[in-house]
């Protein structure tokens, strides 16, 4: 489990990212589960939304993603 601490910084990083970058989240992160949106469904969404489920995906992992500019 991520620390509260964790968290907090896995939100403020979400929270910074715009569509594009979110999107590009979506593809790349190496989630332990399948993550099956289509780029369809994903478009369509307003942004809260993605954050929103990107920071489930993220809190289900245990893992925090790649900062802009980070490599995997």
């Amino acid at each position: 489990m991520l620390e509260s601490q964790q968290v907090e910084e896995l939100v403020t990083l979400v929270c910074n990212l715009d569509k594009a970058a979110l999107l590009r989240q979506f593809s790349e992160y190496p989630a332990n589960f399948p993550v099956d949106f289509t780029p369809e469904f994903l478009d369509r969404q307003p942004l809260e939304r993605l954050r929103h489920l990107f920071v489930a995906i993220c809190l289900q992992t245990r893992k925090m993603p790649f900062g802009p500019g980070e490599a995997a």
